[in-house]
């Protein structure tokens, strides 16, 4: 079992504690930081988040941990917006991001049938073996809450997976030591705590 602490970034985001407790659930020491130094200092990192891109990003830059991530090499995951904020743009806010991950999150588009946010639980479609998803099948579920996304219609290099909701959606990505799950694996049960003891086991 893993023993040391892992990071997670204060991005302002309110899944927090319930993170907190899937780390403790797991065994692992977690602790919350918005100090790049503490980051420096990680073996590993989790970039959390639930709100607005511009709001976590003006967080981020405040406390100098923009610069951090971006330097950080150890394995660092972002969760839902977390995720999100590793690619290069936003369209909510039209909000630079951190660039660590090529491509652009765009708003949903609702419907009738599938309004946004797109909240409720879903299932993957696995693109490429990653140790991130290992013991992962078609038959986990696991829990979305957003109203943006990263359009997944066509492959690209740092997709892993997708999930539909009427569209594509890009459900984990991996650019070298980043990586990223647009659901929140600490509400998603064993499978979501699978991942997590991914990342930290295997990644």
């Amino acid at each position: 079992m893993i023993q040391d602490e892992t990071l997670i970034i204060d991005s302002g985001g309110a899944n927090v504690a319930s993170l907190l407790f899937a780390f403790e659930r797991l065994g692992v020491p977690a602790r919350l930081s918005n100090d790049p130094a503490d980051l420096a200092a990680a073996r590993r990192a989790v970039l959390p988040g639930v709100g607005a891109a511009g709001d976590a990003m003006a967080r981020l830059r405040a406390s100098g941990m923009d610069v951090a991530v971006r330097a950080f090499r150890g394995p660092l995951l972002g969760i839902c917006l977390g995720m999100q904020l590793l690619f290069e743009r936003s369209d909510e806010g039209d909000t630079p991001t951190l660039g660590l991950v090529p491509g652009k999150v765009s708003a949903l588009t609702p419907s009738p049938r599938l309004p946004s946010p797109h909240m409720g639980w879903n299932t993957l479609q696995s693109l490429r073996d990653d140790p991130l998803l290992a013991g992962i099948g078609p038959d986990d579920w696991f829990y979305f809450v957003h109203g943006y996304h990263v359009a997944a219609g066509v492959d690209f290099p740092s997709l892993l997976a997708r999930t539909d909701y009427g569209t594509a959606i890009a459900a984990a990505v991996r650019c070298e030591n980043y990586c990223g799950v647009q659901f929140h694996p600490e509400r998603s049960g064993e499978a979501g705590a699978r991942v997590l003891r991914n990342f930290l086991e295997r990644c």
